[in-house]
């Protein structure tokens, strides 16, 4: 009703939070997807409230943005499922395999199954909530927990994730790149295209093995092992999906990918990505072997504490850049013949001005057994990576320093010499 006088009335808009986010395994096309707080009992347990926001479909890249009723405070867990109008672009290089069906070729589309489903969560006052194969499982394994889907929980089960797969702190909220057009995107940076390898493996798996018809049967076996042990199979014992087979397969994937991009830094971000892979596996196979029993991957994630001897190399005066590297110890799950080297990424120039992650373009590790002669050197070409794994390393003392690379060509001077006795 309205009017000119003091009979007018006015109709007030519920407060409502944008939830917004991407659904990736590939691209998930038209998948639906809904949202719902999280609150507490009276005991302190988290569960989905029973309101839960109109259900809105994922965009052709992936997007979904959705509002939920009430203030942007708290948590909120968002679902995607698949129905018969959902299609995802095959991420698996050179096809992806279906059960019954012809082959679908890598960027393009093939249908999902109905019992698809993804989950993740996130905080609605920070965060966008990306939807993937990795958050799905977070959200498993935070189920466990004694006060439910609590903030807690699911930021520590995040954690534990990133930790199985190899994954720097914070990589399951980075926005996950679409594998199939990586040449058309301006920059992307090796963790988000790690995690994007890594949730395309899961697929690739159904490739590799007939005991997997669809990537849901992956998904079902992995979340039934968490659901059940809070952990997943390290090697496998040949009925369940294990963490190897996953990481191998991501290993490769970032090996076949380097020939589908005509970008030279994507492609040295793929070399970065396979490199981190191969050495993940090679660090889940050492803790297999090196134990009694069949250990939890949950219970093996790896550390890098400064070593005990305190070998932390200052900042050199350089012409263009200075950097530390710092060796850290060798902890379990790292192999014997090797050494996993940490380092901080410069933010001045020897002159004093600022030096951003922008221009720098890598580092260069060079080492070898005289401190004099460093004559071996590893190039990295990716400002965002500060750690190496270098292994097969023959007996006695090994000597380490690193350089900073910057976009125009400068190299800086090697920093002070660590040392490792193998």
């Amino acid at each position: 009703m309205t009017g000119s006088d003091s009979n007018t009335v006015t109709q007030s808009q519920e407060p409502a939070v944008e939830v917004a986010g991407a659904a990736m395994k590939g691209v998930i096309q038209k998948g639906i997807v809904t949202a719902n707080r999280l609150l507490a009992d009276k005991d302190g347990y988290y569960a989905p409230d029973r309101l839960a926001a109109k259900p809105v479909l994922t965009a052709d890249d992936g997007s979904y943005d959705l509002r939920l009723r009430g203030k942007a405070d708290g948590w909120a867990l968002v679902e995607l499922q698949a129905d018969g109008n959902t299609r995802m672009i095959c991420d698996v290089v050179p096809q992806c395999d279906q059960a019954g069906a012809e082959a679908v070729a890598f960027g393009q589309p093939m249908p999902l199954d109905s019992q698809f489903s993804l989950r993740g969560a996130g905080d609605l006052t920070t965060e966008t909530v990306h939807l993937t194969p990795l958050t799905h499982l977070a959200v498993t394994l935070a189920e466990r927990s004694a006060n439910g889907l609590s903030p807690e929980a699911l930021s520590g089960a995040y954690q534990t994730v990133e930790g199985w797969f190899g994954l720097a702190p914070g990589s399951l909220r980075l926005a996950p790149p679409d594998l199939t057009r990586l040449d058309d995107l301006g920059s992307v940076s090796a963790d988000a295209l790690q995690v994007s390898i890594t949730n395309a493996a899961f697929l690739a798996l159904v490739n590799d093995s007939t005991q997997w018809s669809t990537i849901s049967d992956v998904l079902n076996n992995m979340t039934s092992q968490i659901a059940a042990n809070g952990r997943i199979d390290i090697m496998g014992d040949g009925v369940n999906v294990a963490l190897s087979d996953l990481v191998s397969a991501a290993a490769l994937q970032s090996s076949e990918l380097q020939a589908t991009v005509a970008s030279s830094v994507i492609s040295q971000k793929l070399v970065v990505v396979e490199y981190r892979n191969v050495q993940r596996f090679k660090t889940i196979a050492d803790v297999y072997e090196d134990s009694d029993t069949e250990e939890s991957i949950a219970d093996n994630t790896d550390t890098t504490d400064t070593d005990s001897s305190g070998d932390t190399v200052a900042d050199t005066g350089t012409d263009n850049t200075d950097s530390t590297v710092t060796e850290p110890v060798q902890e379990p799950t790292i192999p014997a013949n090797a050494a996993l080297l940490s380092w901080t990424a410069p933010l001045t120039r020897e002159n004093g001005e600022s030096l951003s992650m922008g221009e720098i373009a890598g580092f260069e590790v060079v080492y070898g057994t005289n401190p004099d002669s460093l004559d071996q050197s590893l190039a990295i070409g990716d400002a965002s990576v500060d750690e190496l794994l270098v292994d097969e390393l023959t007996d006695g003392t090994w000597y380490f320093a690193i350089r900073t690379l910057d976009t125009d060509g400068n190299r800086s001077r090697l920093s002070e010499v660590v040392y490792k006795q193998i």
